[in-house]
């Protein structure tokens, strides 16, 4: 049986005469072929500001929020550069010892309380991993802080990246702490009322802290107004919702995903495909909000939260579809 990758090189071998009666010619023809790949529940697509494809081919309807999973990481990530807007965060360099000193527990490395919110950010703590097979364990701690702050360093900070939902979730909680506001209430002071979006309660720790970086709900909707507030420089309706500096820096890679070979900026994904750069929030299971300024375009698919997609699997089907179908359209 072929596998995907012989599958690839069979195609980019294949005449470019049969190559261009594949692509798709209009966004109409988009909702089939994403209805082949049987993970695939929705998508959204805004060219040029405008919304040209919502369609759900199977899962919820549109209107039904979805779990995002890890797209909320880039939703925090959103929330830490409103907090410097206002001026809760002095910067991404400022160190959770002077953000959030309350939440670093006795007896805790030294080096905790140095880690800068661009450490976190950028998923380059040095901290063991509390996702993968740690995931359970560290969910089923009775202090979701203090556990991911008291696992041993295995990098130096500000190194390789560490993809790790306990960093975000540490960051989500030190946003709370220097702004007296739960991070959903944030979410929807700074996101869901400028955006005009629906931002339902989510997950817990057992101190009360909702969960960074998992577990939040959108409709692809929402998704995609969240995307272009990026899309646009931070921008939404002439209201400046992020700071400029701070979303012209989120797509610069500063780590690579040992996975998917991706880079990694601020909360997102980021690679070049056809030369242009774009940002990528993903999700367990196939959320996707991509994000290519040069082509105008944002992208909103949401699939099922259950099964896994891996960079081999499913979620390399859905970056084919992306960049070799919807992306193709823009022009």
């Amino acid at each position: 049986m072929p596998t995907r990758r012989t599958t690839l090189a069979l195609l980019a071998a294949a005449p470019l005469a049969a190559r261009a009666q594949d692509a798709p010619s209009d966004w109409s023809d988009l909702p089939g072929r994403a209805a082949e790949m049987d993970q695939f529940h929705a998508i959204a697509v805004s060219h040029r500001g405008e919304i040209v494809l919502e369609e759900a081919v199977r899962g919820p309807s549109l209107s039904t929020p979805a779990n995002i999973k890890s797209v909320s990481k880039s939703v925090v990530a959103a929330l830490l550069g409103a907090a410097i807007e206002d001026g809760a965060v002095p910067s991404v360099e400022a160190t959770l010892g002077e953000v959030a000193p309350a939440l670093i527990p006795s007896g805790a490395d030294p080096r905790v309380s140095d880690l800068t919110m661009e450490d976190l950010v950028t998923l380059r703590a040095g901290l063991e991993r509390t996702s993968g097979p740690n995931y359970g364990g560290w969910v089923a701690s009775g202090n979701w802080v203090a556990d991911a702050l008291t696992r041993p360093f295995v990098a130096e900070p500000g190194g390789r990246m560490l993809y790790s939902t306990g960093s975000f979730h540490v960051l989500g909680a030190a946003l709370t702490e220097a702004t007296g506001e739960s991070l959903l209430a944030l979410a929807r002071r700074q996101l869901g009322d400028p955006l005009g979006i629906e931002i339902p309660p989510w997950t817990r720790d057992p101190q009360g802290y909702y969960m960074g970086g998992n577990q939040m709900a959108l409709t692809p909707a929402g998704m995609i107004r969240f995307g272009e507030l990026y899309r646009l420089g931070g921008a939404w309706e002439g209201a400046r919702v992020l700071p400029a500096p701070y979303v012209d820096a989120t797509f610069e890679p500063v780590a690579t995903s040992p996975w998917s070979g991706l880079g990694y900026g601020y909360g997102w994904f980021t690679g070049l495909t056809g030369g242009r750069r774009f940002g990528l929030a993903r999700g367990y299971g196939g959320q996707i909000v991509f994000v290519m300024p040069e082509a105008a375009l944002t992208i909103a698919i949401t699939s099922d939260p259950n099964r896994p997609a891996r960079s081999e699997g499913y979620f390399g089907e859905l970056m084919d579809f992306v960049t070799e179908q919807v992306v193709p359209l823009a022009t």
